[in-house]
């Protein structure tokens, strides 16, 4: 399937009430790029383009027009198993991403079994002046290193970002809001001395008070550092 072909295949799994409640959630994107199809359609899709041999020229072929191009996108990115070739797509596709979902979305394998070699990939993306790529480089150290890989020096460079963008500081919120979770003791400092920029703390807090994963102690003790 060429790009054509492809676009005029989305069109045909379109749901209209759905591009609808999408372009409610996604203020990003302009509602006229949103088609409307949904994602268990785009990921058999993306299943299906990947096992042709249909998938590189599609993923070669930035920037798309449409929203659920981009979701396709990253469903297809997702399947690559190697590590190498998905990296450099990630890296290719990421200042194309204007949209919290298409961040979130993109979740590729090959990471997921090489995380250690991501490090320097993550290292660049938390640097970059593009909003979705810093948002995809904490997203990755949450997903990735906050368990038995965490390492107090990726709590430092999430902490050390400084930014106007409100989905970059919602996920650095998100980020310090699981390290509670999952690192308590580690992550408490940062909000007891305040390293967080003051929107980030609070909603950090927020979160973390919104877990299932705390304690009612925890929490507690929480609600004394709100600002």
């Amino acid at each position: 399937m060429n790009r054509d072909e492809i676009v005029a295949e989305l069109f045909r799994m379109r749901d209209e009430e759905y591009a609808l409640f999408q372009a409610k959630l996604i203020p990003t994107v302009p509602a006229g790029r949103i088609i409307g199809v949904r994602t268990p359609a785009l990921r058999a899709l993306a299943r299906a383009l990947y096992k042709s041999g249909d998938a590189e020229a599609f993923v070669s072929g930035l920037p798309h027009r449409y929203f659920d191009e981009n979701q396709l996108h990253a469903f297809v990115i997702s399947l690559e198993k190697d590590f190498d070739k998905c990296a450099a797509e990630t890296d290719a596709f990421l200042p194309f991403v204007d949209n919290w979902a298409t961040c979130d979305q993109l979740s590729p394998g090959a990471f997921k079994r090489e995380p250690e070699r991501l490090l320097p990939y993550i290292r660049a993306w938390i640097k970059s002046d593009k909003t979705y790529a810093v948002r995809f480089a904490v997203g990755m150290l949450m997903r990735h290193f906050l368990d038995e890989r965490f390492d107090i020096r990726y709590a430092d460079m999430v902490a050390g970002i400084r930014s106007e963008e409100y989905y970059v500081n919602m996920m650095i919120a998100w980020y310090f809001a699981t390290a509670l979770a999952k690192q308590y003791e580690a992550a408490l400092p940062y909000l007891e001395e305040r390293r967080l920029a003051p929107w980030v703390h609070s909603k950090a807090i927020q979160k973390g008070v919104e877990s299932f994963r705390i304690t009612d102690g925890q929490k507690a003790y929480l609600r004394t550092l709100r600002s």
